[in-house]
């Protein structure tokens, strides 16, 4: 029997690398596709297959797929990794920073899910991985571009689910809490850049100290990786994994605390946040 076959998008860093590195580690015949293809050599010298591939260009993505249906005949499972975060206030993120966001994180998953399901039918067999997040499930402060793009691909996910079920494929999400990357330097960032010096700037100050207090308890990549492994492998995945530093617990407390209680419980953990880094900087000095 061949060996199985995987394909990761957003594979150059961090979770990508990790995940494909499992994959691979795991018995896997895997392609790790990116961008960045500079920054995968060391997956090369793995025997991983490396490729570029910006996830916006449809056209490539076709051709991406097309090459490796060709070289291996088979898909097994598709990780849909990349991912962008783009945080700010509507009111000043420009739209078309916005529509790109739903670009990477919706209708590139859509458009690398369309090009896999031929050969995934034929085979009556396969894994859909679409890398979520816990903002698929709660929501953060000046978030709203991200939480909704995250939200549409909970909900792109589950429909999809009953969908493929028929030709025996499996949909499945992953739902990582904070994970040690650049992601978080990126996204708040921009949110400080977006909100400079107008009337959100207070806000993006509090949001950017909660994600800089969250995140020096953030988990390693492998965590992601290891739930990867759990839906590829596992002989009845379960629809959603969950893991990550604080995962779990604001998932429980979201299904806990109705709307309102949970919009305070947000807005006192930001502003506590703040508070805390104010003192570590004033101790510091």
């Amino acid at each position: 029997m061949s060996r199985k076959v995987a394909v990761v998008t957003g594979a150059s860093s961090g979770i990508g690398k990790q995940i494909a590195k499992n994959l691979h580690r795991n018995g896997m015949t895997v392609y790790a596709l990116s961008r960045k293809v500079y920054q995968m050599n060391e997956l090369d010298d793995l025997g991983i297959h490396t490729r570029h591939l910006d996830v916006t260009d449809y056209d490539e993505v076709q051709q991406v797929i097309d090459q490796i249906v060709q070289e291996t005949g088979r898909i097994d499972v598709l990780v849909n990794n990349a991912g962008l975060g783009v945080f700010g206030p509507v009111e000043e993120v420009d739209l078309a920073a916005g529509e790109y966001e739903f670009k990477v994180n919706v209708f590139a998953v859509m458009k690398m899910i369309q090009a896999v399901l031929p050969v995934m039918r034929q085979q009556k067999s396969g894994r859909i991985v679409n890398i979520s997040s816990i903002d698929g499930k709660i929501y953060n402060l000046l978030g709203s571009w991200y939480v909704g793009s995250k939200f549409a691909l909970e909900g792109i996910s589950d429909a999809l689910r009953l969908e493929l079920k028929p030709f025996g494929i499996d949909v499945i999400v992953i739902e990582p809490g904070a994970i040690r990357s650049a992601w978080k330097d990126t996204a708040t960032g921009q949110m400080v850049a977006a909100a400079a010096d107008g009337p959100y700037a207070k806000l993006a100050r509090q949001s950017a100290d909660f994600f800089s207090l969250a995140y020096k308890f953030a988990s390693e990549p492998r965590v992601v990786a290891r739930m990867v492994d759990r839906a590829a492998f596992s002989r009845r995945p379960k629809t959603r994994y969950a893991g990550g530093a604080g995962a779990k617990p604001i998932l429980c407390l979201r299904r806990l605390l109705p709307d309102r209680c949970f919009d305070a419980f947000l807005t006192a953990t930001n502003k506590y946040a703040q508070k805390i880094l104010n003192k570590q900087t004033a101790f510091n000095r």
